[in-house]
């Protein structure tokens, strides 16, 4: 299966998470690319949209290499076996986190502005992303969305790597993807267009909903939107 791109992604995944719209969920992207994804699924359940900033956490000196993930509320997961499997101490890999952690902190504010962050405790949370490969930004955006209390989590993606998906279950309370690939190298083999989404198109995509929903429509349809 392919997808023509992430708009095309994410009406497919929305007509998968219809039953979820009684529950007045609250949205959550990972920007970027997950941006676009996330919005077509916030329209589709008349729910309110936000994003859930996510950073991976590089090798040192080898930055697309991925040891891990820290996420917005503080999470972090580094996977210590492949740390220890290529001789990177836990010193200078948390220099990177520490980094990474303050890149997380400026696009919050890049995206959100001065606005709060959203709350999650007794909502529905509904997770997007445009794919999981490894899986290591999203368990880090899973356990940090955790730790706010909310009633249940709900990952949600156009396509995953098979093994991925069935450990990050471990962490979601329920796990939706419109294909499931038992074989996958990266998450762009399965999109015709997969361009970078950038910082303006997720600053639009988010104003736009704000626009036309407002927290008013969040507030109508359960528990607060903002705190």
């Amino acid at each position: 299966m392919r997808f023509r791109d992430r708009t095309d992604a994410g009406r497919q995944l929305a007509a998968l998470l219809t039953g979820y719209a009684a529950e007045s969920p609250l949205v959550l992207g990972l920007p970027r690319g997950g941006i676009p994804v996330a919005n077509e699924v916030a329209r589709a359940l008349g729910a309110p949209l936000d994003v859930w900033v996510v950073r991976k956490v590089g090798a040192p000196g080898q930055p697309e290499l991925g040891l891990g993930a820290v996420a917005e509320g503080g999470a972090l997961f580094l996977d210590r076996e492949m740390m220890r499997s290529l001789g990177f101490s836990e010193t200078e890999v948390m220099q990177t986190a520490e980094r990474e952690a303050r890149e997380v902190a400026a696009r919050i504010a890049r995206f959100r502005g001065v606005r709060p962050a959203p709350v999650l405790e007794g909502r529905t949370v509904i997770l997007v992303d445009d794919g999981v490969a490894t899986g290591g930004t999203v368990r880090a955006a899973l356990r940090a969305l955790r730790t706010r209390r909310p009633r249940r989590i709900i990952l949600a993606v156009p396509v995953g790597a098979v093994e991925s998906l069935d450990a990050l279950s471990a962490e979601a309370d329920e796990v939706v993807c419109v294909h499931p690939a038992e074989f996958m190298s990266s998450v762009g083999e399965f999109y015709d267009d997969f361009r970078q989404t950038t910082d303006e198109e997720v600053q639009a995509v988010l104003a736009r909903m704000r626009r036309e929903q407002g927290p008013e429509s969040a507030m109508n349809a359960g528990d607060a939107w903002w705190v």
